[in-house]
């Protein structure tokens, strides 16, 4: 099944995925269809998120993502209107206006979200490996 995800800098050496951070889990949103997906974006982006670039994946890759971040994912069935949080953490793994080679020196993470630390952290090899994988999707 194909959903669609948000992503921050897409495509960058600085990209991450959107998740929110629920207690001590973080949870990527794979929403159903791309109107919806992108109505939530607009929503983050009115919580002053930087701007959100909604990408399809199979859901299938998504998930194992997920599993390997140690992270979890809900489906958003189609018509949903999913509604962010209205508080975001203090902390953000992700900066969004990092440059690639400073971002790899203060943290080799690269998520975005409304998550917390604790998450984690992944190799650049990893990380880069993840990418390919994901980039192979589109």
């Amino acid at each position: 099944m194909r959903v669609f995800v948000l992503l921050f800098n897409a495509r960058t050496d600085n990209e991450g995925i959107h998740t929110l951070k629920v207690g001590d889990r973080n949870i990527v949103l794979m929403f159903e269809e791309e109107d919806d997906a992108t109505r939530y974006s607009l929503m983050l982006e009115a919580q002053d998120f930087p701007t959100a670039v909604v990408e399809a994946f199979e859901s299938e890759d998504i998930e194992a993502f997920c599993v390997e971040a140690n992270y979890e994912s809900k489906i958003i069935p189609p018509g949903t209107l999913e509604m962010p949080p209205e508080a975001s953490v203090d902390s953000k793994d992700w900066d969004p206006d990092a440059a690639p080679e400073e971002k790899e020196r203060s943290n080799p993470k690269q998520e975005s979200d409304q998550e917390a630390s604790g998450t984690p952290e992944f190799s650049q090899e990893e990380l880069d490996r993840i990418r390919r994988k994901l980039e192979g999707l589109m």
